[in-house]
């Protein structure tokens, strides 16, 4: 019996006799929906896979070893300054707290054996910190702090429970900026037993679109933040209103402080790094910093213990694939390594045994 077309296309007529066409569940007869369409697919061959891992191996193991030496080749210093240990100089600070006036100083000493040639950038770390958390994260008010009027008085409901303090709104609200970094560095190089202040800048420190798009002081007096921000209060945790968080720039003042903006800007990992200053290198005949002895003062004002934490300066330069980073290189080592090996291997078998295999197709 001949095959109706419609039938053929996946339509089938309810029977005998005219009458409306029966809908079914069966796929029309084209190429997409048949899978007839045309496809490639490649045949593994000796002649293809052996190139292939030895090109890899070829390609991956000279760039790994460029990018582990770059990243050796960069100067690094870091101090855990916590004060866990009943040795250490900020001992008697572990009992400071988040809006502690005046702040408890400690001083720390180091030696810096080879000279730091380029810029130096100064950050700060902090261990077992979860800034990806989702409440966490969630705990902010884009359009407050992006100039909003509105959200500047009348703040988003995510930013609860640091929405609101003493009846008034508070600039900038939620968690992220409650919990903002406070502690303070100051570095000297030691001369000849006097120690000699090393200034550090804080401009440039934030991402280009963080500065310039993201983060914007409300509409009003720019000279006078204080009258801008009269209707708002600071943050629980905070020692000083937004407009007064750096006293020797009014232009780095409110929500475009760069301080601000970058412990804004949430980390990934709970131990992270985040940048603090930087330290120009103004003479090209000297290094940045030079081999010698240093002493680090801090105002300790950012308590840790409560969640097992650990705070850490950090001095380093960079490179062009960014600040000291092994682990790129390595990969790249490990993964070039493991495909020239097994190019090795594959070779070694096909040599010993694909000419037993062509033999054997061939008929007597």
């Amino acid at each position: 019996m001949a095959m109706n077309y419609k039938e053929e296309d996946g339509h089938h007529n309810s029977g005998v006799g005219p009458g409306p066409a029966v809908k079914s569940k069966k796929p029309d007869n084209t190429a997409f929906k048949q899978q007839r369409l045309p496809a490639w697919q490649p045949i593994l061959t000796a002649g293809t896979v052996l190139p292939a891992f030895f090109v890899i191996g070829i390609i991956f193991i000279p760039i790994g070893i460029g990018i582990f030496v770059t990243s050796n080749n960069i100067r690094e210093h870091e101090i855990d300054y916590t004060g866990i240990d009943s040795s250490s100089p900020c001992h008697k600070c572990l009992n400071a707290s988040w809006n502690s006036t005046p702040s408890c100083v400690c001083v720390h000493n180091f030696t810096l054996d080879n000279a730091f040639e380029s810029n130096v950038f100064l950050y700060y770390g902090l261990s077992n910190f979860y800034q990806n958390h989702r409440r966490y994260v969630k705990s902010r008010d884009d359009s407050q702090l992006n100039g909003d009027k509105n959200s500047l008085t009348n703040p988003s409901k995510e930013c609860d429970p640091y929405r609101m303090n003493l009846n008034k709104p508070i600039a900038p609200c939620g968690a992220i900026a409650n919990s903002m970094f406070n502690d303070t560095f100051r570095l000297y190089q030691i001369k000849e037993g006097a120690e000699v202040e090393i200034f550090f800048t804080k401009k440039g420190i934030a991402w280009w679109t963080d500065k310039n798009v993201k983060f914007r002081n409300p509409a009003g007096n720019i000279s006078d933040l204080k009258e801008t921000f009269k209707d708002t209060t600071k943050p629980i945790n905070w020692q000083k209103p937004v407009y007064e968080l750096d006293p020797n720039d009014d232009n780095n003042n409110g929500f475009v402080n760069e301080d601000f903006i970058v412990w804004m800007r949430t980390a990934a990992l709970p131990t992270f790094r985040k940048l603090y200053g930087l330290i120009e290198k103004n003479d090209a005949a000297y290094a940045a910093l030079a081999p010698g002895n240093y002493s680090l003062h801090v105002e300790y004002n950012y308590p840790v213990l409560s969640f097992d934490g650990r705070k850490r300066m950090i001095l380093s330069t960079i490179s062009w694939m960014g600040g000291k980073n092994p682990f790129l290189g390595i990969a790249y080592i490990t993964v070039g390594s493991i495909c020239f090996f097994l190019g090795v291997i594959l070779l070694i078998i096909h040599h010993k045994y694909g000419n037993r295999n062509n033999s054997a197709d061939i008929p007597n």
